[in-house]
């Protein structure tokens, strides 16, 4: 279970794969944002080091360049 608004990311490392998202709500397009795969700030440890993006994932900014309004506010229970 990934909760709305948690970032992720996926790396495939064999030649196909089927992947599926299941939803919380309705699927809108334009509501998506992302971040860089390869945002240092992040710690993330990939198993490539050269991966095949696509053009948008090769655009997508770094977290602390990425618009704060489009960002999930957290507060604690």
């Amino acid at each position: 279970y990934i909760p709305p608004g948690f970032a992720h990311g996926f790396c495939i490392v064999s030649d196909e794969a089927i992947f599926q998202y299941k939803c919380t709500e309705k699927y809108y397009p334009e509501d998506e944002y992302g971040i860089s795969w390869s945002d240092s700030s992040l710690k993330d440890v990939w198993p490539i080091k050269e991966p095949v993006l696509s053009n948008r994932d090769i655009s997508l900014p770094i977290l602390s360049d990425q618009e704060e309004s489009l960002l999930p506010v957290f507060e604690a229970v």
